[in-house]
């Protein structure tokens, strides 16, 4: 799936990156009827509404001249929340430390799921400590990832 976003994130990290923003993920579920493309943005200082709102408006403006996406669907702009997704290298660089949970196209060490502390990134793999051992994941295997939020943090 992440590869057929590939055009979208060309046409909208620019735009995003331009107002001031990091774009964090690109979802899209599309449907005949009740189709979904979802932005996830963030910065240092957090998102209110407000920013959602205005990149919503310059997106939708690059989705009416550019036209990438056929069928009918909603546009959603948010935040990324506690649960942050993880997707390039330098967004599990950045997270060292914290618990993830990571799903992977492909079994490794018969399985698929994981949850655990992200313990490093070396190279194009991440590594997880899971039940006290490490598993090396290649980023490039992985369908999602996000952090697991720690309501305990103050």
């Amino acid at each position: 799936m992440r590869h057929s976003l590939t055009k979208l994130w060309e046409l909208f990290e620019p735009v995003v990156e331009g107002m001031g923003y990091e774009l964090v993920e690109i979802e899209h579920h599309p449907n005949p009827k009740y189709g979904v493309l979802r932005l996830y943005i963030d910065r240092d200082s957090g998102i209110l509404v407000e920013d959602c709102s205005a990149v919503s408006q310059q997106i939708s403006a690059v989705l009416d001249v550019e036209d990438p996406i056929s069928g009918q669907y909603s546009l959603e702009v948010s935040s990324p929340g506690m649960d942050r997704p993880l997707r390039r290298l330098q967004d599990f660089q950045r997270y060292i430390g914290e618990e993830v949970k990571v799903k992977t196209g492909m079994a490794f060490e018969g399985q698929r799921n994981f949850k655990g502390r992200l313990t490093g990134v070396e190279d194009d793999d991440i590594i997880i400590e899971c039940d006290n051992k490490e598993v090396r994941l290649p980023v490039a295997t992985i369908d999602k990832a996000r952090l697991v939020p720690d309501f305990d943090k103050k």
